[in-house]
């Protein structure tokens, strides 16, 4: 799966949350100042070429709906920040937000409760 552009995030981020929409439906979800009708276009017809967007006709016009989950995308793109910035290693990503955030020990203890709940279910 290819990394997407920070335009073409922005219209997937939309078409994630709209489920379906066309392009007329996703500019009103983007705020000002708006892109215009072409260029969101122009970038799904991207999103379609690189597998990331599907579409069935409606009418005269298309209803666009997303291929990837925002989960599976995600994944890819921490997979990648990790990958890039710490070699992998998640202890080391980790303990740099716990410093950079200055996180509790009560914070710590959230997370790990969160963690065993998650791995509970």
């Amino acid at each position: 799966m290819k990394e997407l552009t920070k335009a073409e995030e922005e219209i997937m981020q939309h078409l994630w949350q709209l489920q379906e929409a066309k392009v007329a439906e996703i500019i009103e979800q983007i705020p000002q100042p708006k892109p215009a009708y072409n260029t969101v276009s122009t970038i799904i017809r991207i999103l379609e070429q690189k597998k990331f967007v599907g579409y069935k006709k409606q009418g005269r016009g298309h209803v666009y709906f997303p291929l990837v989950s925002k989960s599976a995308y995600s994944k890819l793109r921490i997979n990648n920040f990790l990958d890039n910035y710490f070699d992998g290693n998640t202890k080391s990503m980790f303990s740099f937000f716990v410093k950079k955030n200055d996180l509790s020990i009560n914070d710590l203890e959230e997370i790990l409760k969160e963690l065993k709940n998650n791995k509970n279910e």
